[in-house]
């Protein structure tokens, strides 16, 4: 059994939110799950896995980049019978990326 689109954005803003800086509001939460339900669609299930990551990541990239103050990982793997989610670190030449536009 696969997740669903918004059961699926959820996981995902869940383990992004856990790992953004600065910390998400509960507004800008909501902004990112509503963005990684769009790019999800009503595809979950019938997308490939990578076609999927690629979408997920996509889209927090362009949340990120709306937005210009907040950095957080990307989606490495997911599960969708079990609904875990894999983030991994953003980097730039080695170093974590840092918020508010001091790379």
């Amino acid at each position: 059994m696969t997740m669903d689109a918004s059961r699926l954005a959820a996981a995902v803003t869940d383990a992004y939110a856990a790992q953004a800086k600065p910390p998400l509001t509960q507004e800008l939460t909501d902004r990112v799950r509503e963005a990684l339900t769009r790019a999800v669609g009503g595809e979950a299930g019938d997308a490939s896995n990578a076609a999927l990551l690629d979408r997920l990541n996509a889209a927090l990239d362009a949340f990120e980049t709306e937005l210009d103050a907040v950095v957080g990982p990307r989606v490495a793997s997911l599960d969708e019978a079990s609904g875990e989610v894999a983030m991994r670190p953003r980097s730039e030449a080695g170093q974590p990326l840092r918020a508010f536009g001091s790379q």
